[in-house]
């Protein structure tokens, strides 16, 4: 049986130019490990986005395990070509 989340979730903010490795990080309430190469949602759901200028400047998700509301920046910008 699953236990109700707390409607309070905890928001926490992770700057992944500073991860190292492959983006992969755990979540800061909970340890749950997160990956970017992970498309399935089984750990994470996409709360909301943020484009500027057509790139992902901000992703909000929402951890599986603990539903800590965690906001990611520092995505790569692509270089112009």
């Amino acid at each position: 049986m699953m236990k109700k989340l707390d409607k309070k979730a905890s928001a926490y903010k992770i700057d992944l130019a500073s991860v190292e490795g492959d983006g992969s990080f755990q979540c800061p309430k909970c340890g749950k490990s997160i990956s970017p190469d992970d498309e399935s949602e089984e750990n994470y759901q996409i709360l909301d986005t943020k484009v500027v200028n057509d790139e992902l400047a901000e992703l909000v998700i929402s951890c599986a395990k603990c539903g800590s509301t965690i906001k990611l920046t520092g995505f790569q910008q692509s270089p112009d070509a």
